[in-house]
């Protein structure tokens, strides 16, 4: 009862920000964690709370007037209670290494970069609160479980209150559902385990012999030897001990437990016997894993995001910083579509139609493009470059081709042969063509963009009546995984978005 209630228990997420409209999208993109959110306007106000509430996770941004992010950090760091607090820096601007290991020195736990990205930002915030809860729950109950072993000690000096402290434990190990207890007589050997314990090692208590050989075959054998010198310094004068340890269950799986055990002596202090409780941590190891999985993962993302940022900004070219500034944000924006689109199936991909439709909808006017194809899902690195080089293709089209007049018409159809992703874009009805002397930045861009980032090939044709651009890119390399259904003839309406019908 005591873990079911703690388990579904809000905890306090504080949002530190001297932004008001950044606490409103915190509060917004966080909302669905169920968890009770608390805003502060700046660092003063956090302190506040703090110093009056329990809080779970901190979300701070780095730059605050008055005090910033890392001043913060360290007042809540040099407050006992709040020393192992789990704090998570958002920065909008490039942080330094040097600022990076100053905010873990901090104590903060991770960063999160501007823009935010809503899945991700959730997926940290969860696994915290939720390892916070755990962390609550284990040490709720070790308390228990001390101040029932301190109450061991010097009241089972007959069989019938041994056997009612052992049916109380019982009974606490069924409610929590992962813990079990046990006694060691140390006089004669014998054993005694409850259901609990029978239940964590995955063994059946109605054929299981409990004996020295048959516990050692079932510990980890990397962690008998600690175990076993551990039970030895009772010998010695200890009294109590606690130690994480690993099992083998019958059936293979290994599974992560703490111990606690305390000793009951004679009044010469003899040791008599050795009573314990085992918890089963392996939820909360796993859930540890995952976390640092998460971390890395996000890690990568976030350095393949900057190194795309990073080639755009090289790269850009302009007649005037105004012409610069426009092609790096153009740029940059096409990138942030294809990774909102690419959240939203957690980085497992992102579909085609669905790429082409985001970069269509600021040029879009009536039923001037159509795009059709199969239904094909492209893998994250295809799905950005994919993005760019069709940026490349909308952006000089609107300057110079089919989208730069009303009576301009733009076909988009894509379809895969054998292994080969091939991608048609003809403009028609658009002003005269004529075959540059030179090849712009735009088209660079996008022949860079396939053949050098994707080992594709990118053709055009320079026609009178209107622009034609072949792009084949190989789906071997894990480009894209196709789907059976297809999208066929989609006029794109005035909104920008594209109407798709399913077709045989």
């Amino acid at each position: 009862m005591v873990r079911q209630m703690m388990d579904h228990e809000k905890v306090n997420i504080l949002l530190v920000d001297d932004q008001p409209a950044k606490l409103l999208a915190y509060e917004v993109i966080l909302k669905e964690l169920g968890e009770n959110l608390v805003v502060a306007a700046s660092g003063r106000e956090a302190l506040e709370y703090l110093l009056k509430n329990e809080v779970a996770v901190i979300l701070v941004d780095v730059c605050m007037p008055e005090l910033d992010g890392f001043e913060l950090a360290a007042m809540i760091r040099d407050h006992p209670r709040f020393q192992k607090t789990a704090m998570i820096f958002i920065s909008a601007i490039q942080v330094s290494d040097l600022d990076r290991l100053r905010g873990y020195e901090m104590g903060a736990v991770d960063y999160v970069p501007v823009p935010v990205i809503p899945e991700v930002l959730r997926a940290k915030i969860r696994v915290f609160a939720e390892l916070y809860r755990k962390t609550r729950q284990l040490e709720q109950f070790n308390a228990e479980l001390e101040d029932r072993v301190r109450a061991r000690t010097g009241e089972l000096e007959e069989s019938n209150a041994r056997l009612l402290e052992s049916e109380q434990r019982r009974s606490l190990a069924l409610a929590a559902g992962s813990m079990g207890s046990w006694d060691w007589d140390w006089i004669n050997g014998d054993w005694m385990w409850d259901e609990g314990q029978f239940r964590i090692f995955g063994v059946d208590s109605r054929s299981f012999v409990v004996n020295p050989e048959n516990v050692q075959a079932l510990l980890h054998p990397d962690d008998f030897d600690e175990l076993r010198k551990t039970m030895a310094q009772f010998n010695k004068g200890t009294r109590s001990y606690e130690a994480e340890f690993r099992i083998i269950r019958p059936d293979g799986e290994i599974r992560w437990c703490v111990g606690t055990a305390a000793a009951t002596v004679d009044k010469t202090g003899r040791v008599i016997r050795v009573s314990g409780v085992t918890v089963d941590i392996t939820e909360r190891k796993r859930a540890e894993e995952r976390q640092n999985l998460l971390t890395r993962e996000v890690d990568h993302r976030a350095k393949n995001a900057l190194a795309l940022a990073q080639s755009i900004v090289r790269l850009t070219q302009g007649e005037s910083v105004k012409a610069y500034i426009q092609a790096v944000e153009g740029r940059i924006s096409a990138l942030a579509r294809v990774h909102t689109i690419l959240s939203l199936s957690s980085w497992q991909g992102a579909e085609i139609a669905k790429l082409v439709d985001e970069e269509i909808a600021p040029y879009a006017m009536g039923d001037q493009i159509a795009f059709s194809g199969s239904n094909i899902q492209l893998q994250p690195a295809t799905a950005q470059t994919l993005a760019l080089a069709l940026h490349e293709l909308f952006t000089n089209s609107a300057k110079y081709g089919a989208l730069s007049t009303l009576s301009g018409r733009l076909t988009i159809k894509w379809e895969v042969q054998g292994d080969i992703l091939e991608l048609s874009w003809e403009e028609r009805n658009g002003p005269t063509v004529e075959r540059p002397v030179s090849r712009g930045f735009g088209t660079r861009s996008v022949i860079a963009s396939i053949e050098s980032q994707l080992g594709g090939q990118a053709r055009f044709d320079w026609r009178s009546e209107g622009l034609i651009c072949q792009l084949s890119v190989p789906l071997m390399q894990g480009g894209a995984a196709r789907q059976p259904n297809n999208r066929q003839n989609s006029p794109v309406a005035g909104n920008g978005h594209a109407s798709v019908s399913a077709g045989a």
